[in-house]
C-alpha cells in the first residue's frame, strides 16, 4: 500500500545521509593527517545507530471468494412453431389448340328445277250460258240504298272453273256505295253460269270474266 513504501524510503534516506558524514569525515582526516586523535575519540563518541529496515509488510491476503450461489438454469425457451408452409400450386400450362381450318369444297349448286309447263293457251274463252243483264233484278237492290236513292255501275272480275262455275268475285271499281259492291259479288256467283274454256288440246279449263253492272232505281 502507499503508507508502507513511504517508511521504508525515508529510513533508507536517513541511513545513507549518516554513512555518507562518516564516510566523509574519516576521509578528510586521512586527507588532511590532522587530529587522527579528535577523528579516533569522534568515532569512539559517536553513537552508530543500526538502522534496520522494516520488514515488509505483509502480504494482505485476498479477500474471501464469495459464498458459492446456486446456479440457476437458463430459462427454457421454446423453439418457435414451424409453421408449415403450402407447397405451391403445380403451374398449370394451358396450351391452346388452334381450332381446325376447313377449307369449304365448294358444292356445285343444284340445278335449277325445270321450269313448270306454260299454261294452256285457251282456244276458246269462257262464254255466259244466259244474258249478265239477267243476273240481277230489280228484287236484288238493296233496300236502304234504295231509300236513299242511290246507284252506281260496279266493275267486277269473275274466277270461272273448268266446270263453268263462278269460284270467286272481285270488284275492280267500285259504285261508290259499299253496300252495292256487297250485293254485286254476293249474288252473281249464284246466278252467273258459263260454258267452260277450252285449250288447245280441246280440254276444259279455268278462265277469268270481266264485265260490268249497273244498279239503277226501280221505276
Amino acid at each position: 500500500m502507499a503508507y508502507a513504501d513511504h517508511s521504508q524510503g525515508s529510513s533508507r534516506t536517513v541511513s545513507i545521509i549518516i554513512v555518507a558524514l562518516i564516510h566523509a569525515v574519516l576521509g578528510y582526516a586521512f586527507v588532511t593527517g590532522l587530529g587522527m586523535k579528535y577523528v579516533k575519540k569522534a568515532a569512539e563518541q559517536l553513537n552508530v545507530i543500526d538502522v534496520k529496515e522494516e520488514p515488509p509488510p505483509p502480504d494482505e491476503e485476498p479477500p474471501p471468494p464469495p459464498p458459492d450461489q446456486p446456479v440457476e438454469p437458463p430459462p427454457v425457451v421454446a423453439p418457435p412453431p414451424i409453421v408449415q408452409t403450402p407447397a405451391p400450386a403445380p403451374t398449370m400450362t394451358v396450351v391452346r389448340t388452334p381450332p381446325p381450318v376447313f377449307n369449304p369444297v365448294p358444292v356445285a349448286a343444284p340445278p335449277p328445277p325445270p321450269a313448270p309447263p306454260p299454261p294452256p293457251v285457251a282456244a276458246s274463252r269462257a262464254t255466259p250460258r244466259s244474258s249478265p243483264g239477267s243476273w240481277l233484278s230489280d228484287a236484288d237492290y238493296p233496300s236502304r240504298a234504295q231509300r236513299e236513292e242511290r246507284s252506281g255501275t260496279a266493275g267486277f272480275r269473275l274466277q270461272i272453273g273448268a266446270d263453268g262455275r263462278v269460284t270467286d268475285c272481285t270488284i275492280t271499281s267500285s259504285t261508290g256505295h259499299s253496300d252495292l259492291d256487297e250485293a254485286t259479288c254476293r249474288l252473281l256467283p249464284r246466278r252467273a253460269r258459263f260454258k267452260p274454256a277450252k285449250g288447245s288440246d280441246g280440254a276444259e279449263m279455268p278462265d277469268t270474266y270481266n264485265g260490268r253492272i249497273t244498279w239503277r232505281l226501280p221505276e
